[in-house]
């Protein structure tokens, strides 16, 4: 004969509310064994405190309950160890960006080292044939968006022959920073002349005069360069309207380390004759 638990009782033995319980009820991740069909009661069976045990460890680890129920309805230990070693991936994945966080907080908090000013170059460039995409897009989106953007381009550049010469960059309008959506547009140096292929165009990208330092890190962390190179533009050159610039030389394609990574972050100016770099 099958031994009923009240919503109480089950409550005291998993260590779950009865709000926790009936919503999961709702849910139809846990169903008690029982419902009277005219006080509503619910009644749980003994046998179901495993599968509720299981239920409450995983949300205590952050398991989404839409996962939990796939565990939960696995046939076979290999694909439930699959479901679990998905989140176990997402956890490391999070654990890494919160350690990130805190060592950001850390450097923020501490001052600097040495005392000195962070390298900054007053450059010229010249106009240079590249593969580009253009968009506007939201800043949130810019991360993602950029990804997919040079997945394309050097994808279409490998289709037709064509050979990378410099490295890739991006120009990003005012708007992007100030409002939160803007033009983007992200290009490849190459040789040759390129036929236009999906969002994929032919952009011959302007010449300009640069300030430009470089910025060693995630793109999460990209915001001192800038303010650096703010500070160094207000006192030392005439800012100019145009997009600002970056320029990738070492990303994603050269390694999964993104400490690794190293971005050139460059603000248009006009250059005087015999202007050099100075301090900060």
């Amino acid at each position: 004969m099958t031994s009923y638990l009240s919503i109480g009782d089950f409550s005291r033995a998993t260590h779950m509310t009865v709000k926790t319980l009936r919503h999961y009820h709702e849910i139809r991740l846990l169903e008690p064994a029982d419902v009277d069909p005219h006080t509503g009661y619910r009644r749980y069976a003994a046998e179901q405190i495993p599968t509720a045990q299981v239920v409450r460890r995983f949300r205590d680890l952050g398991m989404p309950l839409e996962e939990i129920r796939t565990v939960l309805a696995a046939e076979d230990v290999a694909t439930r160890t699959q479901h679990i070693s998905m989140h176990l991936c997402r956890l490391e994945q999070e654990l890494g960006r919160t350690r990130r966080a805190v060592a950001a907080l850390h450097d923020l908090l501490t001052p600097p080292v040495s005392e000195e000013a962070p390298a900054i170059e007053l450059r010229s460039v010249d106009v240079v044939p590249a593969a580009a995409i253009t968009a506007t897009v939201e800043a949130q989106d810019v991360g993602a968006w950029f990804q997919g953007a040079l997945g394309e381009l050097f994808a279409t550049l490998a289709a037709q022959g064509l050979r990378e010469t410099s490295h890739a960059g991006g120009m990003y309008a005012d708007e992007l920073f100030t409002l939160h959506r803007g033009q983007a547009t992200v290009f490849v140096p190459c040789n040759g002349p390129l036929r236009p292929l999906g969002r994929v165009e032919p952009l011959h990208v302007p010449p300009a005069e640069l300030a430009v330092i470089e910025h060693c890190g995630p793109p999460s962390e990209v915001d001192r360069a800038y303010g650096a190179l703010a500070a160094y533009v207000s006192r030392h050159a005439l800012a100019v309207d145009g997009p600002l610039r970056e320029y990738y030389l070492v990303g994603q394609r050269q390694t999964p380390d993104s400490a690794r990574w190293r971005t050139e972050v460059c603000w248009p100016v006009f250059r005087t004759r015999g202007a050099r770099p100075a301090a900060v």
